[in-house]
């Protein structure tokens, strides 16, 4: 069975990639990152998210590979992308297929401000 993690912007999978399908593993997760494409992501930040995501598997070395441990870090992961927005070190992809502004309304800085 595939145990897997799927949030808004973060998907993880407890497989491999092979000829482009999804191979369940025990010993290795596979990150997707914002699938739908909602943000812009310069370099920088993607490895940002990659070295988070190595901390929180790191962190969880030793716990069992379970739906619930996978979800906790998708989560810590979702909020860490926030961050990131908030921070304004990603933007949201005006050429998105789907403007829906999903961790909230842009922030426009006046001139006056």
């Amino acid at each position: 069975m595939l145990l897997k993690s799927t949030t808004r912007h973060i998907h993880i999978f407890a497989a491999d990639i092979e000829n482009n399908e999804l191979v369940p593993s025990e010993n290795q997760l596979t990150l997707d990152v914002d699938p739908d494409n909602e943000f812009n992501w310069p370099d920088e930040a993607l490895q940002q998210i990659y070295k988070e995501f190595d901390r929180l598997v790191e962190a969880a070395t030793g716990e069992a590979l379970t739906d619930y441990n996978l979800r906790r870090i998708g989560s810590d992961l979702e909020h860490f992308v926030r961050t990131l927005l908030q921070s304004g070190q990603i933007s949201y992809n005006l050429r998105s297929r789907v403007l829906n502004y999903s961790m909230g309304l842009p922030r426009v800085v006046s001139e006056s401000d």
